[in-house]
């Protein structure tokens, strides 16, 4: 079994040190060592700034992620059937064709459109697109919709009444940095 040994701290950073442990409901050892494992694991220095570190393994798992999505899109364009002729095939009751529809060349600057044409054919987007902007748009709405949650209005006793956001400064980069994106 291990011995107890002393540090020699300042009195803030031992009363710090208590309030952080009492959150974990745990020893100052094992609250020191899982620190400490935290620290080592992730391969992260205190001197170092945490965010920057962070932000860059979030881009990078972005990155993995979009490309994945887009792999998945285009093998569902291409590659894949619907599934009703797929069952169809299946019970012989329809033969499987792939047609492939061949592009039209034709000079969009020739093309003579009237201004009703030209309003119809400017508003159109893709159907990604669209369902790209609806994920985003969903998205964001959970993440204001989960800031708001942590609103609280405050009434002091002297002073006007004011709103209190309960977000770590990290959280608030991270809010920063995706709605300016």
């Amino acid at each position: 079994m291990d011995g107890f040994g002393t540090i020699r701290l300042h009195h803030r950073t031992i009363k710090r040190f208590k309030g952080f442990s009492r959150k974990f409901k745990s020893s100052y050892s094992e609250t020191l060592e899982a620190v400490m494992d935290f620290f080592e694991w992730h391969g992260i220095l205190p001197s170092k700034r945490f965010a920057d570190q962070i932000n860059k393994e979030e881009a990078k798992t972005r990155k993995r992620v979009e490309a994945a999505i887009a792999i998945i899109r285009n093998i569902e364009k291409t590659q894949t059937l619907p599934t009703n002729i797929m069952l169809e095939a299946l019970f012989g009751k329809h033969e499987i064709v792939r047609k492939r529809k061949e592009p039209k060349l034709v000079e969009t600057k020739f093309e003579k459109l009237t201004r009703e044409e030209w309003n119809k054919k400017g508003n159109k987007v893709s159907r990604i697109k669209y369902d790209r902007l609806k994920e985003k748009h969903d998205s964001n709405m959970e993440i204001i919709l989960n800031t708001l949650n942590k609103v609280q209005k405050i009434e002091p006793r002297f002073g006007k009444p004011y709103l209190k956001i309960e977000i770590s400064p990290m959280e608030l980069a991270k809010l920063k940095r995706q709605f300016t994106n």
